[in-house]
């Protein structure tokens, strides 16, 4: 019996092996010459920063799935899928808390300056040598921007370091926190603003120079989402000239290729989007994804459709 062909856009490499022992696997980032192969395949895996172009997904025409290691679609052409009857999954829940997780680090990191002081104590310097002041996280007031299920997840460890929470969305939710639907002003009432939300066009640059302004000198910026959802020029510039105190940061605008300002930074602390890079989520969620492809060939119902 022959194997299905499949298309694996980047190196998933918690799963490559069980893909490609149930499967025919071409490599796109090896080849991507899909016009050569991209007839006979039936099924796209990715992730959520990669997606798949449109212009790759012109060239197959067979696909009857894309199944999605991660939550974001926002690099798939979601209008195009749905025309043509072609179903995405992701694996939705699983990456949750580790997620919110790596936002509060960063948030603790950013403000206690922990990556500082590692490198202070490293250059040989004494427990007892003088070090600049942090700033307090505990008591401070939190701004969340997108309260999904990581953000919901974000502001419960931040009530147990009792900080008056507050947030934007499309729309409230049945929360006990604090809706503010203008950004700036929820920016300008935030000591910490986290961005959680979902990436795209209508989230592309939210966060811009009014609103870092708005956050102010003593405010700090953590960003797990997008890094399309900020300006980064303007974040850079307000880094720069200490308009805002700090960023946190997991995600960049361009990932293949970090602006290299912010690395002669010192109130920034970067991380490789690695907010679900533990063992056991990257685990469950390389199960969701051979779980759905297998659904959809066995003709079972998909195991976390998005449509």
């Amino acid at each position: 019996m022959n194997k299905t062909e499949i298309l694996a856009m980047t190196p998933l490499k918690t799963i490559i092996k069980a893909l490609e022992d149930q499967y025919v696997v071409h490599r796109f980032w090896e080849n991507p010459d899909v016009e050569k192969y991209g007839a006979n395949i039936r099924a796209i895996a990715t992730n959520g920063p990669t997606g798949v172009s449109t212009t790759v997904f012109e060239k197959l025409p067979a696909v009857e799935i894309i199944s999605v290691f991660g939550v974001g679609v926002d690099a798939i052409d979601l209008a195009e899928a749905k025309r043509r009857g072609i179903a995405v999954t992701t694996t939705p829940g699983v990456l949750t808390d580790d997620v919110a997780d790596q936002a509060l680090a960063l948030l603790i990191a950013l403000s206690r300056q922990i990556v500082a002081g590692d490198q202070f104590v490293r250059t040989g310097n004494s427990a007892w040598s003088t070090f600049p002041l942090t700033r307090r996280v505990s008591g401070k007031k939190a701004g969340i921007l997108g309260l999904g299920g990581i953000g919901k997840a974000l502001a419960r460890r931040l009530l147990a370091l009792d900080m008056a929470i507050s947030y934007t969305n499309r729309k409230p939710a049945n929360v006990p926190y604090r809706f503010e639907p203008n950004l700036e002003k929820l920016a300008a009432d935030s000591d910490f603003l986290i961005i959680t939300a979902s990436g795209g066009g209508s989230s592309r640059h939210l966060v811009n120079a009014r609103v870092l302004d708005a956050l102010g000198p003593n405010g700090m910026l953590v960003n797990v989402a997008r890094g399309s959802v900020v300006d980064e020029e303007a974040l850079i510039s307000a880094l720069e000239n200490r308009r805002i105190a700090g960023a946190g940061l997991d995600v960049f605008d361009d990932e293949s290729k970090i602006s290299p300002k912010f690395f002669t930074l010192n109130n920034v602390v970067l991380a490789p989007h690695a907010a679900s890079g533990t063992v056991e989520t990257r685990e469950a969620m390389g199960n969701l994804v051979l779980g759905n492809l297998a659904a959809h060939f066995a003709g079972e119902p998909l195991v976390t459709p998005l449509f």
